[in-house]
């Protein structure tokens, strides 16, 4: 047992050093998300899922460290990353929306402007909507209409669309006059 110990040395204290920065990264980047988020107000689901997308980035980043560490060639491990990624690039084009809108998502988690409750305007020529945020999720918005219809509307047409706020809720106001 020892003599494995003594055989791989260099490859378990370079891996002890990769987890430990690992998990420094995936402080900073949780505190980091935590901030914006208090700062800006948002909702803690939504800071949650930021922190899901954190933790699989972080992941990734271990796993081809760690298969570099451990002797995996650099020209093997582009070949089996290549692989995976034409497979899983030809596999998500039928399904681009969904990573269009996961996207969507965190850019709006970062710079949305309006909180749930306010009411706002979506001016789309085809489907203009009128509705109260009820709800904002890693692919759509949920909205409701003053008719009580519930809308949800995909975040990647939000990023395309442009939103004008109606009136902001009372509880999210920061001290500035509603519009």
């Amino acid at each position: 047992m020892t003599n494995v110990f003594l055989t791989y040395q260099t490859e378990l204290s370079i891996t002890a050093g990769v987890i430990i920065f690992m998990l420094i990264l995936r402080f900073a980047l949780k505190t980091t998300a935590n901030r914006v988020g208090k700062r800006e107000d948002i909702n803690i689901g939504r800071i949650n899922l930021m922190f899901k997308y954190i933790n699989v980035l972080v992941i990734f980043i271990a796993i081809f460290l760690m298969l570099l560490i451990w002797g995996v060639e650099a020209s093997r491990l582009a070949l089996v990353f290549s692989s995976v990624f034409a497979v899983l690039g030809v596999g998500l084009f039928a399904i681009w929306s969904i990573l269009s809108n996961i996207t969507s998502g965190v850019i709006l988690f970062f710079s949305f402007p309006y909180k749930i409750g306010d009411k706002i305007q979506i001016h789309d020529k085809d489907f203009p909507i009128e509705a109260t945020i009820e709800d904002i999720r890693a692919f759509q918005l949920h909205l409701r209409t003053a008719d009580g219809e519930l809308i949800t509307y995909p975040n990647n047409l939000l990023l395309q669309k442009p939103v004008s706020l109606i009136k902001k809720n009372p509880l999210n106001d920061d001290g500035s006059d509603a519009v």
